[in-house]
């Protein structure tokens, strides 16, 4: 088995849903932002439409995985954020698996899917965002635009905390959560 290696951040989204987009508007603010304060070796940044066979793709063989998503829970709070840390094999919080997403499956699917293939990411975060509006549109409400700059800088945090160890070491089962 080849060892785990890098950090991928993946924006999971669809920009013509309103906040929905929230995963991919979060890659881009962190492009822009990458280019002034480059993030460790080995991070890769990209945007997905959710489909489980390219998100298996994309955290394949990454020591460290973020998923940024949108949440629409009955009494949102749009621009609120919830992080997660899920462990290989576990599911992200009941939240994040019963929202009510605009892809075909949602990030708990793909995780079920990716576990029982043996191709679930390494460590894995979770953000998942709550929003307002999902309707046919571009742009995002002004509360969720809003909690982006906040929510780039936690991000960076993350990889930059914990990018290093994963470089050097892998996940290892058991290793304490975050």
């Amino acid at each position: 088995m080849k060892p785990l290696a890098g950090t991928a951040v993946i924006g999971i989204g669809n920009e013509f849903r309103r906040d929905d987009g929230v995963g991919w508007a979060t890659i881009a603010l962190l492009c822009e932002r990458e280019a002034r304060r480059p993030l460790p070796f080995g991070t890769e940044l990209a945007r997905s439409d959710g489909d489980p066979g390219r998100l298996m793709t994309l955290w394949e063989d990454k020591a460290l995985t973020l998923v940024i998503d949108a949440c629409f829970p009955p009494a949102a709070q749009p621009g609120r954020t919830h992080r997660w840390c899920v462990a290989p094999g576990e599911m992200p919080h009941p939240a994040a698996a019963s929202r009510q997403s605009t892809h075909g499956l949602g990030l708990a699917e793909a995780l079920c899917l990716a576990d029982s293939l043996g191709r679930g990411p390494g460590r894995l975060i979770v953000y998942a965002v709550e929003g307002a509006d999902r309707s046919l549109g571009t742009g995002l409400t002004s509360a969720v635009s809003a909690a982006l700059p906040h929510l780039a800088r936690r991000i960076e945090e993350d990889v930059r905390k914990h990018g290093e160890r994963t470089r050097r070491t892998s996940f290892e089962p058991g290793s304490p959560l975050v």
